[in-house]
């Protein structure tokens, strides 16, 4: 097993695929959470439900989509619905699991894509919400893909474009969201998960030739870590002939 060579977004791939069940229905992001899908559709998932923000439900696309308006997401689709009514598929209840990204998330799993700096006067203005705030709010839970930096990760984001726990422990219920809210969050160093009772953002695994400590480091705020802390499973040998071969041999995203 330690003799198996992998890229580090393969190794994203192979996480994102391994917490997505069988018989779930999954928003799908573009990217790596795109891979993720369909990596576990084929190794351990066949009747999970993929749901593309463009509109297309349980698609079996021939080959891996560029992005979700892609239109191999309709291929074979045995649905396809207007934008905002896969918004309301959402609203109904109906999705276990979304996948998001933004530039920045924090200790209680609040997502700024709106700004960097003051709203009124940003240093930076990023891309907004889209449907991330739906998706965040409604979702039975959230699983978050970026970058580990300081500055990614802050101790309050700069702007809260999609909630998480907000500032804490009955936080969403008093906002009235009834999703979960955000349960993990994958970067280039390790998965997070969120205290039950504090709601804080808490370390579960570390990515191999990477330390807890190091990941402290790279994070604007201090991570709850405990004894069940571990290394992150490598990629198998079957986990990467399906990613390669069936998922993305042309290495959109897994190069």
């Amino acid at each position: 097993m330690s003799d198996i060579q992998y890229t580090p977004r393969e190794l994203l791939a192979c996480v994102a695929a391994r917490m997505l069940k069988d018989g779930e229905s999954v928003f799908v992001g573009t990217g790596l959470p795109l891979v993720g899908a369909m990596l576990a559709k084929k190794m351990h998932a066949p009747n999970m439900m993929a749901v593309y923000e463009c509109g297309a439900v349980d698609p079996e696309p021939r080959q891996l989509p560029w992005s979700v308006s892609c239109p191999w997401t309709y291929y074979k689709a045995p649905v396809i619905l207007t934008m905002s009514s896969v918004f309301g598929h959402t609203r109904a209840g109906y999705v276990d699991v979304g996948f998001l990204g933004g530039a920045q998330i924090d200790m209680y799993g609040n997502i700024n894509a709106t700004c960097i700096g003051d709203y009124r006067n940003p240093k930076v203005r990023l891309t907004g919400s889209g449907g991330a705030n739906d998706i965040a709010s409604l979702c039975d839970r959230v699983i978050f893909m970026g970058l580990h930096l300081p500055e990614r990760l802050p101790e309050r984001v700069d702007y809260i474009t999609t909630p998480g726990f907000l500032d804490g422990p009955g936080a969403r219920e008093r906002a009235g969201l009834p999703g979960r809210g955000p349960w993990r969050v994958i970067t280039h160093l390790g998965v997070m998960g969120f205290d039950e009772e504090t709601c804080r953002m808490k370390l579960l695994s570390y990515h191999p030739g990477v330390t807890p400590e190091l990941i402290q480091q790279f994070t604007g705020f201090e991570l709850l870590i405990d004894e069940n802390v571990h290394e992150t499973p490598k990629p198998t040998e079957e986990e990467l002939r399906i990613l390669r071969e069936e998922v993305d041999p042309n290495k959109l995203f897994c190069f």
